[in-house]
């Protein structure tokens, strides 16, 4: 069924500016998503919204609270809010994310926001299904030297420091944007470092504006279809290995050849990456690399 209404909408898509806010658990990426749908309703724009929670590995539920902070947007027929459970997917997204971003934009929605869950490292998979990634941080918190230790710095467009009101706020913006004058390559677009307050509003007209920039930015230099066919053919690659996956699942029991690959594999016969070959060319009927 799913496939079946993603095979339909897909012509209708590419339209809406997808924008991914990622960054540490309570750092008020809930929040400062709120005031952007509000700056972005304020410019007569439709919005959709995606807010992705961990879900319990245990129960697999979720407690989608994004709902709730986002609650003052609820009777807006412009806006559209849609929390998800990660179901145990990691990358700080759920799987169906993409094609949850694909059915808004194919329904008409001008922005779509995309909140990941806020589990640090493994955040950067944000960037391949939006168009401008946002990363929040938290002055006080360490987050600036936590965020070059993983590798975030990399991924974002724009960065921003929430809750301008603490008084290390100043101080987190210089420090980010020494890491970035002393770490990073030169790029053609240099990631902006704002400062907000998510409570106040303070900032986040800024913010917008160069979230707004760096969408021009990409369609000035073509880099905006070069972007979404990359992650157009990781999704594909990603769907095609998970099918993959089901079957030998699947057939895992009752496949002849299968079952006496796996036979040699524990009787150390054969070792487990000639194992993965012999899978490849006798189920799949893959020729040899």
């Amino acid at each position: 069924m799913a496939g079946e209404v993603v095979r339909v909408i897909y012509p209708h898509t590419g339209k809406a500016m997808r924008v991914g806010i990622t960054g540490p658990p309570g750092v008020g990426k809930s929040s400062l998503i709120s005031t952007l749908v509000r700056t972005c309703r304020e410019d007569c724009l439709s919005v959709g919204v995606i807010s992705v929670d961990p879900s319990s590995p245990f129960t697999q539920g979720a407690l989608l609270g994004d709902r709730i902070r986002l609650a003052e947007h609820f009777l807006d027929r412009e806006v559209f809010i849609r929390s998800m459970g990660t179901r145990g997917h990691i990358g700080g997204v759920a799987e169906a994310t993409l094609q949850a971003s694909l059915v808004l934009d194919a329904a008409g929605k001008q922005v779509v926001f995309v909140e990941t869950v806020g589990v640090g490292q493994s955040e950067i998979e944000i960037a391949s299904i939006t168009d401008t990634v946002v990363l929040a941080l938290m002055p006080g918190s360490g987050d600036s030297v936590q965020a070059l230790k993983a590798g975030i710095m990399e991924i974002p467009d724009v960065i921003v420091v929430n809750k301008k009101d603490h008084p290390e706020s100043e101080k987190m913006v210089d420090e980010i944007r020494m890491i970035l004058h002393l770490t990073m390559k030169r790029r053609e677009w240099e990631p902006p470092v704002i400062a907000t307050s998510a409570t106040t509003g303070e900032g986040v007209r800024e913010l917008w504006d160069q979230i707004r920039a760096h969408r021009a930015f990409l369609l000035s230099t073509g880099a905006v279809e070069e972007r979404r066919a990359r992650q157009m053919e990781k999704e594909v690659f990603t769907l095609a290995a998970h099918q993959m996956q089901e079957r030998l699942l699947r057939r895992a029991r009752s496949d002849p050849s299968l079952v006496a690959i796996m036979a040699r594999v524990s009787s150390r016969e054969t070792d487990p990456l000639s194992a993965v070959q012999a899978v490849l060319r006798e189920v799949f009927a893959l020729p040899d690399d």
